[in-house]
């Protein structure tokens, strides 16, 4: 029977914008004097969500505001969420790199963190030094470190630097090093940022297989951090969402990694993604374009996608004459506007007008080839071969690295044009 290793209740942590500490002495004469009544802290009915692109009232800002949430033993959790959701600021307080403004965080184990480069390094300490120190932090003694000293080593590749002071490592020795010493020295609780980035993807490959055998080998809880949804899909079975310092979303891991793509279009412009192209029509226009945009295979509107997922275009069209052969066309373009993908209904056997004078067109992609990008979309429809209406850009498709080959990544593609299978059907 698994048990809580982490249960975080009602924690926030609030800033003061541009102040080290509390402020001014002011301040914290109010707050002392507050206590001394046994009154709440005056400066906690105060402060804004942390939404970095709205301009604030007041200086004090809320990273996190009440969060609540538990973690059994042996648990992969991925925390997921856009820049400035309060992410990083979670795993510090979870780390005790800083400590919240209000709730508690109760912990059963020793914590390993790994939040950014150097993070529990002495510059002057060499890596030898280094291990040694991190262990004892952890509570470990000097014949359990030695014990693990040389699976750490060989781990991190940095056996001939390992007398060496750590300063005079490259960032992705700094890394490998740090992220070996976190993951073999034993503690209970594993925390990983996106520092992993910094390394190749051999290396992020090879610190997914650790972390998979710290959390499901050895019954060690992980909580990691990551933009890269193919990683956090590949290593985690839980999710937590996280937006302006809140939690959005707890569950099952592809769950909220949908919910985190549907919920990122919500905070797009329409504009970048939806075309609602209502023009002038002439009676020598025969169809007009009138929406066009994603979904996802559960029919929710999209702006991302991930690398390997299904997804689908829908094209709303309004036709003024049903005696016509059209096809329609889909043209997928990259910043260097070449084209990369050529999709039509006449590959697919399909139709249009011969009944109807509006509609909706979709076609199905059964496995995004796209490697991580942002790519624009043009639609035209054609009448006997020849254009009669376009539609250039009308919408952005944005992918997100995911994990094609059951690899994590996807390899460099130098190819111009992409051949991918077609489903199209009217409705």
């Amino acid at each position: 029977m698994s048990k809580s290793v982490l249960e975080i209740e009602n924690v926030s942590k609030q800033y003061r914008l541009g102040e080290v500490g509390t402020g001014t002495l002011t301040h914290d004469l109010n707050r002392w004097w507050a206590s001394v009544r046994g009154k709440e802290d005056p400066y906690l009915k105060i402060g804004e969500t942390n939404d970095r692109t709205q301009k604030g009232e007041t200086d004090y800002v809320w990273a996190l505001k009440d969060i609540n949430f538990k973690v059994e033993q042996g648990e992969a959790v991925g925390i997921i969420g856009r820049n400035g959701a309060g992410k990083s600021t979670l795993l510090k307080l979870l780390s005790k790199v800083t400590k919240p403004t209000t709730g508690t965080i109760k912990y059963r184990g020793r914590i390993a963190s790994l939040l950014e480069v150097g993070t529990g390094f002495h510059p002057e300490m060499t890596g030898r030094e280094n291990i040694y120190l991190n262990g004892a932090i952890l509570g470990m003694t000097r014949k359990e470190i030695t014990r693990k000293f040389d699976e750490i080593v060989a781990f991190a590749g940095v056996e001939r630097y390992i007398d060496t002071p750590v300063k005079r490592y490259s960032s992705g020795m700094y890394v490998r090093l740090a992220f070996a010493v976190a993951a073999h020295l034993e503690s209970e609780i594993l925390i990983v940022d996106e520092v992993l980035a910094v390394g190749d993807v051999e290396f992020q490959r090879k610190c997914i297989g650790k972390m998979n055998d710290v959390s499901k080998g050895e019954g060690r809880t992980v909580l990691f951090v990551s933009h890269n949804m193919a990683s956090i899909q590949n290593l985690c079975d839980k999710g937590v969402l996280m937006q302006y310092g809140k939690i959005e979303a707890i569950g099952e891991i592809n769950e909220v990694v949908d919910k985190y793509l549907t919920l990122n279009n919500d905070d797009v412009k329409k504009s970048e993604y939806l075309a609602n192209l209502e023009v002038d029509l002439t009676e020598h226009k025969p169809v007009q374009i009138k929406k066009a945009f994603l979904k996802n295979n559960n029919g929710a509107q999209i702006q991302k996608v991930i690398a390997g997922d299904s997804f689908e275009f829908h094209i709303e069209y309004k036709a003024y004459r049903t005696d016509l052969n059209s096809n329609l066309y889909i043209g997928i373009y990259d910043q260097y506007d070449q084209k990369l993908l050529h999709l039509g209904t006449i590959y697919g056997g399909l139709e249009i007008f011969k009944s109807q004078k509006q509609g909706l067109i979709v076609c199905k992609i059964p496995k995004c080839t796209l490697k991580e990008g942002i790519y624009s979309v043009n639609l035209s429809f054609h009448i006997d071969n020849s254009p009669v209406e376009r539609v250039k850009n009308a919408f952005t498709l944005n992918v997100e690295n995911g994990d094609f080959y059951n690899v994590g990544k996807l390899p460099n593609n130098k190819e111009n044009i992409f051949f991918i299978d077609q489903k199209w059907e009217t409705f």
